[in-house]
This record gives C-alpha cells, structure tokens and sequence, in this order.
C-alpha cells in the first residue's frame, strides 16, 4: 500500500508547507497533495485575507522541490479553469516531473469563492454536466495521439493538441467525489482513479467504501468497463492519540468511522482497507511545517506496510 499526505495549504505560510514536502521527501512517504480552493472552506469574511495557495502552481512547486513524491490535488474545481487549460498545464507537471503527476478533479461546490472572483456558479445538475463534459474531453486529450475535435454543449476543441503530453505513461485521471448518479458514472467512464472523501463520508467507515465500491462496479458494467482498470484511494482523516477526549469529540464531529485512536487501532483499520483493496492512503488532518507528527505517523503507521 501507499501512503501519502494532504499537506494544509490554507491559513499558513509557505516555509510550513516546504518543511513538511521536504521532510515527506526525505522519508518514506509515496505522495503528496495539496487542495484547490481560492478561499479558505469554512472562512468568514474576515477569515479570507487568510492565505489560500493556489492548487497547480503549488503542487508544480512542489515537483521541483521533489525527485521521488508522486503529485497531485485533492481536488481541483472543475469551474475554476477551462478544462484543455487543466489538460495543458497537467501535460507541462507531468513532463517537468518525470510522470509524477495525477490529475484529480471534481465538480466544485464552494458558492463563496465563485463570488468573490466573479465566476458563475451554476446549478448541481450544471455543474455535473460540465464535470462529466471536462472529464470527457480531459481523457481525449490525454489519451490521443493526434488532435482533438470536441464539441460540447460547453466545453470545445479544434484541432487542439497536448504537447507536451504524458511524460511516459498517460496521466492518470482521479475522479472526485463520490455521488452515486453522477460523479460514480463519470468515473466509470472516463476516470482512473477512485477517491473516497473522508471528511465528507463520516470520517471513514469500511462499509462506506464498500458501498460507494459497489456502485462504481455497476456503473462500470453498465458502461462497458473493467472495474479493475480503476485504482482505489482513501483521503483519511487521521488522528494518532490516546486522549479519549479527543477521540470522542473527533468522532463527534466527523462520524462514527473515523479513524482516531492509538498505534494498533489505526494499524488494524488500514489493514481492513488494504485486505478491501485499497491502493492508497492519503492522510488528512496533519498541520502544515509539523515535521515532528510527520515523522510519527511515518515510524509508527506508515512502517508497519512497508
């Protein structure tokens, strides 16, 4: 199994999220990934002049900063760039990293930041449209050895070639979200990567994912696809304590499956994940510039799969 980390890039300095990329390169870890939001979630209006780092120029940073990390965010809002924007940049990451780089988009929900940049923000059926439309054309253009012709109902190519392309192997492309009409059918179709939210999916349960899996699985037969060809990844909120205190109120907070407690009861949950075919583990929940916790998580968890 791999093991990654979403380093915090909202409310801190850029001299933390160094310190944990470089620490997270120095060790043991697979992967890294920051957010994309323009905004801080959650921010009031004061709260936003707080530092928001823009997703793809700081996980391009980061690549140069990196040799073995693979790359990518968790996840890009598909309304905040033209998608063959997204496929051209991802080409220029993937190529300057070596084939590091996954593109990992979802259909965006943050009303707040679409107003404070002047970007419309349109209905869930819309926005579900243009995702399934931007995955469509993003996998052409990724996928194609020659240039693409695309005529949407809002997203359109002429003639349109990505040079630079993939590094080696095509980019993969890691489909955000896990609603079980839409984003599981987009996935199915054009993605190559499953990703399960914990913060959005009461922390994490096992028999969430497996739920979640099973609709994926259907739509795959329903569309023609190998469920296999799609690899499966956690975004895990994680919190490695004996304070029963804090595990009572995490759990409160996020949901009955989430994963706080000591050494062996993580140790023991991420098994049932790896047993269940998980690929990859993503942390969430560690502070940015915390090399000390970083080094905990990576000695105490990480060790016992490697």
């Amino acid at each position: 199994m791999d093991f990654g980390v979403q380093v915090n890039v909202y409310r801190t300095s850029w001299d933390d999220v160094r310190a944990s990329v470089t620490a997270m390169e120095a060790g043991s870890w697979d992967s890294v990934w920051f957010a994309d939001h323009f905004i801080p979630p959650g921010a009031n209006r004061e709260q936003e002049a707080l530092t928001a780092f823009e997703g793809l120029s700081a996980i391009a940073f980061a690549g140069g900063m990196t040799k073995k990390l693979k790359l990518g965010n968790l996840v890009l809002g598909n309304t905040y760039r033209n998608p063959a924007l997204v496929a051209k940049i991802a080409g220029t990451i993937d190529t300057a990293s070596q084939g590091r780089f996954t593109l990992a988009i979802g259909a965006g929900w943050y009303k707040r930041e679409h107003e404070a940049y002047g970007w419309t923000f349109p209905s869930m059926k819309e926005r579900q449209d243009r995702f399934e439309e931007a995955c469509e054309l993003l996998r052409l253009l990724i996928h194609s050895k020659e240039p693409v012709d695309y005529h949407g109902s809002y997203y359109q190519a002429d003639n349109a070639r990505l040079s630079p392309g993939s590094y080696d192997k095509p980019i993969p492309i890691m489909v955000g979200g896990t609603g079980p009409k839409r984003t599981l059918r987009t996935l199915a179709k054009y993605g190559d990567v499953m990703n399960l939210d914990g913060w959005a999916g009461g922390g994490m349960a096992l028999d969430y994912y497996k739920h979640k899996a099973g609709i994926l699985e259907q739509h795959c037969e329903d569309v023609g696809r190998d469920p296999a060809e799609i690899r499966r990844t956690l975004l895990m909120p994680c919190y490695l304590t004996e304070d029963k205190n804090l595990i009572e109120r995490m759990v409160r907070g996020l949901g009955p499956g989430t994963v706080a407690g000591s050494r062996q009861y993580i140790v023991d949950r991420i098994g049932e994940f790896a047993d269940a075919g998980i690929a990859e583990i993503m942390f969430g929940g560690l502070a940015s510039g915390d090399v000390d916790r970083l080094q905990q998580f990576e000695e105490q968890i990480v060790s016992a799969f490697k």
